[in-house]
Order: C-alpha cells, then sequence, then structure tokens
C-alpha cells in the first residue's frame, strides 16, 4: 500500500532502516512515519540505557493535551493530533486510529536527545532519594548506627560521582576551588 507524506502529501514514502526497524521517510521534507510501537522500538535500539524509559502516549490519549490538525494519517487518512513528546516541548503527530507517530524533520534527534538527558535526570533524581533515605535510616534505619552510616557513605559516594559525570563544568569549578 502507497503512504504519502503528512506534509507533502503527493511524496511517497520510502523505507528507510534506523537499526533493525524500518519505518517510512519523506526524502522531500526528511519527516518520519512510525507505525505502532515503532518510536519506542527504535528508542530502544539507539538508547540501550534508556529502555526503561517509556512514554505510553496510548496510555490514557484523553488526557493528553492533543490537538487535532489538518495533517492527515498516511495509513488511515484521518486527522492527526498534535501534542507533545512526553513533557516536552517536541511537537509529535499521533494517529488515534492505528497508534503511528509522524516527527517532522528534526524532532525525531530531539526526541531521542530529550530522552537521554532525561533519562540521566532520573538516575540522578533517584540517586537523590536513596541518599535521603539513607541519611535518615543512619538516626532512625533498622540496622545500627555503623551500618546504616556504611549504606549512607556509598550511596552518598555514588551520588557524587553521578552528579559530577553528570555536570562536568560543576565538577571542575569544585575541583578548583581553594583549599
Amino acid at each position: 500500500m502507497e503512504k504519502n507524506c503528512v506534509i507533502c502529501k503527493e511524496n511517497e514514502l520510502t523505507n528507510v532502516k534506523i537499526g533493525d526497524i524500518e519505518v517510512g521517510y519523506c526524502e522531500k521534507c526528511h519527516g518520519y512515519w512510525f507505525e505502532a510501537g515503532e518510536l519506542r522500538k527504535v528508542k530502544d535500539e539507539k538508547l540501550e540505557n534508556a529502555k526503561w524509559l517509556d512514554f505510553d502516549l496510548w496510555k490514557d490519549f484523553s488526557h493528553l493535551k492533543a490537538i487535532e490538525s489538518s495533517k492527515r494519517c498516511p495509513k488511515d487518512n484521518v486527522n492527526l493530533y498534535t501534542l507533545n513528546y512526553s513533557d516536552s516541548d517536541i511537537k509529535i503527530d499521533a494517529c488515534k486510529e492505528c497508534h503511528g507517530i509522524w516527527v517532522d524533520k528534526g524532532e525525531f534527534e530531539k526526541i531521542i536527545n530529550y530522552i537521554k538527558d532525561k533519562s540521566d535526570s532520573e538516575i540522578l533524581h533517584n540517586y537523590a532519594i536513596n541518599y535521603l533515605k539513607e541519611l535518615e535510616e543512619v538516626f532512625t534505619g533498622p540496622e545500627g548506627f555503623r551500618s546504616e552510616l556504611n549504606d549512607f557513605l556509598v550511596v552518598a559516594s555514588m551520588f557524587k560521582y553521578k552528579f559530577l559525570a553528570q555536570h562536568p563544568e560543576l565538577s571542575e569549578f569544585l575541583l578548583n576551588l581553594p583549599h
């Protein structure tokens, strides 16, 4: 079945591979058409360490701030809905019928960068939560003071290294402070 570009309308989408996944691509406007589930699969291939971080668009589509657009689904020929990818400012167009997703030129790269950054910040956020929990357990924990203090120091060390790895400019600044 022939699928025309969401933007160019007359230009037929060609199949291109991103990793092991074949997706629709417009050679004129450089947009991508992802069939249901393909965007997640491509993201998982590109960002192995971010497989755990998913945006489930279809879990509760009715609660998203989706605006019906004049763009048409290349598969079902129904209007697509424009919405932000997760809590980013990246716009995607989705089909409520087939669950396909259209991303304009450059948006796919922005999505990958967004997920990478979000993954890093989520990991750091979880370290911070564990850091505070272990600090509290030093005084209230089920194990003895010394054992809880050792747990806290391990988490503090992990938090420090993760934080400094994610913020090298701050690391450089702290290392150059006078002693």
